[in-house]
């Protein structure tokens, strides 16, 4: 069994065990950076791609003369995140599928912007995701991701290290640096970070919106 499938199935039992309570346990904690990550998302079209959906606790936040598509790895998440859209009548959500954020099954340019609602940390190939999110992306279009993105400095940097073990066994990474990010910005030529948000609380998380290079606004 490759790493990657095993990094993937292990992936599915964390979020099976985790999806009947995931929004009571984070609902309150991640609301500003799913408002704020949803708003600029819309900011860049109305034809948007949510990677990680997860339960669907960012689907109430993007506007409703938007067109989202949501994908998610966990068969269990995407059941949630469907009901959620049926209870509350999300008519802006187009579709909610089970996928795989390292292939995505659309066409080149087919969306204004994709979001990553704190997921990128948790992608086994985060630069391969990354480069599937830039071929599905209008010109001009952006890549928007909400995450907790350290830079690796000082006692923070040390504690987010040592304790990454135990925190990937509830489905978070705390040792993601946010250069990362920015490397393969710089690495493939077209993107650049438009800007960097902390977000609550206290911006210990952040949100980075990458844009393509020649399109600044």
């Amino acid at each position: 069994m490759s790493e990657l499938r095993s990094r993937a199935e292990d992936q599915q039992k964390i979020y099976q065990r985790w999806a009947p309570v995931y929004d009571r346990v984070y609902r309150g904690i991640l609301r500003d950076g799913h408002r704020k990550l949803a708003a600029l998302a819309a900011a860049a079209g109305p034809d948007i791609l949510e990677i990680g959906v997860g339960t669907g606790l960012t689907l109430g936040h993007y506007p409703r003369h938007c067109r989202v598509t949501g994908i998610d790895i966990s068969e269990h998440m995407i059941a949630r995140a469907r009901d959620k859209v049926r209870r509350e009548k999300l008519q802006h959500i187009s579709a909610l599928e089970v996928m795989d954020a390292h292939a995505l099954a659309f066409a080149d340019r087919s969306f204004d912007a994709v979001s990553l609602p704190f997921v990128i940390t948790l992608i086994p190939e985060p630069e391969r995701a990354l480069d599937e999110c830039a071929r599905v992306v209008r010109p001009g279009g952006e890549i928007i991701l909400a995450s907790k993105l350290g830079d690796g400095a000082g006692l923070q940097g040390a504690i987010e290290t040592a304790v990454a073990p135990l925190v990937r066994h509830i489905g978070w990474s705390s040792a993601f640096r946010i250069h990362r990010i920015l490397a393969w910005a710089e690495r493939r030529g077209d993107f650049d970070a438009a800007e960097i948000l902390p977000v609550f609380p206290n911006g210990f998380f952040k949100i980075v919106r990458l844009k393509q290079r020649g399109f600044v606004g």
